[in-house]
């Protein structure tokens, strides 16, 4: 919490540095883009092959396709991005406490919340909704080639339970599920243990580990607060 509010703190203050926000941003895309992408693919099918089997008991397997968007839709794909982007971002600064750059910035005045941890943060909160359009795309496109493909669903059923289930607001929603959980406490939890890591590179992977671990932990329990507060 004293992290969080720190942060908040500094990002008031000016300036901001707008070539670390651009160079992390693509850094974030770069390391983030493919694994996420990749991991959309089983994200969209499983839903769909689970369900289908399910569904196909009770003659019902034209509404497969609103699986979707309980699964992928409605919901923000966060711990996805937060497993690459949050892991990536506490590696670089768990490097650079080992290599005790954050040391010498503290020599000379220059506070690394301020430097390092507020374009990181920002950059964050701009790319993961990004990231998670992405994962959405490539998630019900996987969801509709396992339906139709594996189970031989009839395409036009799949679609038209989807668009039957589908609102305008679902998406905006998951958009701003994924700046709330990927983009700032996703972001804050990477950069509090990345700072935090001590001794040896051995230090820098426990830290990730616990990156991702305790991000995925933050992001259910706000998912599960935010969903139930919006029911």
């Amino acid at each position: 919490m004293a992290h969080a509010g720190d942060t908040a703190r500094a990002a008031l203050r000016r300036p901001f540095h707008r070539r670390e926000f651009l160079q992390q941003a693509w850094f974030i895309v770069s390391v983030s883009e493919l694994p996420t992408a990749l991991v959309a693919i089983p994200f969209g099918a499983v839903p769909a092959l689970q369900s289908g089997n399910l569904i196909r008991q009770f003659g019902a397997q034209s509404f497969t396709g609103g699986t979707a968007v309980l699964a992928l839709v409605r919901e923000a794909s966060s711990v996805v991005i937060a497993g690459a982007a949050g892991s990536a971002l506490c590696a670089d600064l768990g490097a650079r406490v080992i290599r005790e750059e954050i040391d010498a910035m503290r020599v000379l005045g220059i506070d690394p919340l301020h430097r390092l941890v507020v374009p990181r943060v920002a950059a964050c909160a701009l790319v993961t909704p990004l990231l998670n359009g992405l994962v959405r795309v490539v998630g019900l496109v996987a969801g509709h080639s396992f339906s139709v493909l594996a189970q031989g669903g009839s395409p036009g059923a799949y679609l038209q339970s989807f668009s039957a289930l589908a609102r305008l607001s679902a998406p905006w929603t998951a958009e701003g599920k994924a700046l709330v959980f990927s983009g700032c406490t996703a972001g804050l939890i990477a950069s509090y243990k990345g700072l935090s890591a001590a001794g040896r590179p051995k230090g820098v992977g426990d830290a990730v580990n616990q990156t991702v671990v305790f991000s995925a932990m933050a992001l259910f329990a706000e998912n599960f607060l935010i969903s139930a507060a919006a029911a």
